[in-house]
């Protein structure tokens, strides 16, 4: 029954990818990161569906006669950069083997889709409707390991829904790159019944991400709601309910998931975190013989023997276990330039689009969806220390994300009379006269709802965020 409900959900998007390429979009981030197949058990769950809806939604954007073009900038750019070189790598380690690398060729994948979503996400609407699709996608596996482990009394989560999030590890850092996505929707829905729901997502995935047992994924959400605590309104009382939870945290959770984050303290006595700085030692040595193009993606096991000896290690191998030097060893140090000015480039971007925002309202979706961003991809740089994950799809889609943010918030700051005057009434449903999502406008008892932002100036924009009282 789940193969067939999935292969009719995937049968029925790709007709509509190809004539609405925005709705494939959505389809397609559903499989990728709510992993639709791998909730069937038979035939659906070995279908490419994410394949499929990738060709049809490019072939519908080909086909339109006003067709919007991708974002090019900085962003972008190494993007393109990165995808270019890594092939030149790996060119010269394989040769035309490189064609058949299937690691490379989703890695390609990944760098076209995240540069097409610039095209697609156009208005508000979509930008809004993409955050909901790929945070509650991982909110559904938030509350489900969530409920499970609370209700069996903490046992370990020791692996994900498959994929990229296949290993626990992995697992554990998506979801908690999820939680500052998902309070980034409540701090900006005025919808009381979506934000009682959404605080509700919140603590049951803080609850998975520790029954994986993962030390890298712990260290990863602290940062990450260090990051939403400094960012709220009262930081005051954001670290005390921080410590609350702190506080019950100890008394309830299962005294195994602590001593795991004991092993922290003495690293070298642990056999996984020991193996991990070995594995890091063996990268240095790689980056100083192959310091230009590297060793070639997914090559660097290959030539872990070879470097055993000087790294203090001689038997085993084991795969980086850093994304950065992980980048840095397989591609070469352009690369590896290129991703940590990639990621900083999008974490600014967003600093710097708050600030321009809060000098013009005190209060909007702006700066709820920049906290949002800001925070996902800090907890993924702390959390890729200790992970292999430099060519994780969600980091990459996360980075178009700030890129059409950008776009949209600054045309909307550019011209907040504008805003101002397209606005409905405080409290009312979203009507503008453009089009919503799917060619219909939504219903004023369904839709999202939306209030005027808080304005610091005369002017102000149709927001998502609660109204506050002007400045």
């Amino acid at each position: 029954m789940r193969d067939l409900i999935v292969a009719l959900f995937g049968l029925g998007a790709i007709p509509v990818a190809f004539a609405r390429p925005m709705a494939g979009l959505l389809a397609f981030s559903l499989f990728a990161y709510m992993r639709l197949q791998d909730l069937a058990w038979g035939f659906a769950s070995n279908q490419r569906w994410s394949l499929f809806l990738a060709v049809a939604m490019v072939a519908g954007w080909f086909f339109q006669r006003n067709r919007a073009q991708p974002i090019w900038n900085l962003r972008t750019g190494l993007m393109a950069f990165m995808l270019v070189w890594t092939s030149i790598s790996l060119l010269l380690a394989t040769g035309l083997d490189t064609l058949s690398n299937s690691f490379f060729i989703n890695f390609a994948k990944v760098i076209f889709v995240a540069v097409f979503t610039t095209a697609l996400v156009q208005r508000r609407e979509h930008l809004r409707v993409f955050m909901w699709v790929v945070a509650m996608s991982f909110a559904f596996y938030g509350v489900k390991s969530g409920a499970q482990a609370l209700l069996s009394g903490g046992s370990p989560i020791l692996q994900g829904p498959g994929g990229m999030m296949k290993d626990n590890n992995d697992f554990a850092l998506a979801l908690a790159m999820a939680v500052p996505l998902i309070v980034g929707l409540a701090t900006s829905e005025v919808n009381g019944y979506y934000r009682r729901w959404l605080k509700i997502f919140v603590p049951l995935t803080y609850l998975a991400v520790f029954a994986t047992r993962s030390r890298g994924g712990f260290l990863a959400i602290t940062l990450g709601t260090l990051v939403l605590v400094w960012r709220s309104k009262n930081r005051f009382a954001g670290l005390a309910t921080l410590g609350t939870f702190m506080l019950l945290g100890t008394l309830v959770l299962p005294s195994d998931m602590f001593e795991r984050l004991n092993t922290l303290k003495n690293v070298e006595a642990d056999g996984s975190a020991s193996g991990r700085l070995k594995a890091w030692g063996v990268a240095g040595e790689v980056i100083k013989d192959y310091p230009l193009f590297g060793v070639g993606t997914e090559q660097f096991q290959k030539h872990y023997l070879d470097y055993g000896e000087r790294a203090g290690t001689k038997s085993g191998t084991r795969v980086v276990h850093n994304a950065y030097l992980q980048i840095w060893s397989e591609s070469g140090t352009p690369v590896f330039l290129a991703y940590v000015a990639m990621l900083a480039a999008a974490v600014l971007s967003v600093q710097r689009l708050r600030r321009r925002a809060e000098r013009v309202y005190a209060r909007s979706w702006i700066s709820s969806y920049c906290t949002a961003l800001e925070g996902a991809l800090l907890t993924f740089m702390l959390g890729s220390v200790f992970l292999n994950r430099a060519h994780f799809d969600l980091t990459y889609h996360l980075i178009a994300m700030t890129v059409v943010l950008d776009r949209i918030a600054s045309a909307e700051l550019d011209a907040p009379r504008l805003a101002e005057q397209s606005r409905p009434e405080s409290g009312g449903a979203f009507r503008r006269p453009d089009r919503y999502g799917f060619d219909r406008r939504p219903s004023a008892r369904r839709s999202f709802r939306t209030s005027r932002n808080a304005p610091t100036q005369l002017g102000g924009g149709a927001g998502f965020a609660s109204p506050m009282e002007s400045h």
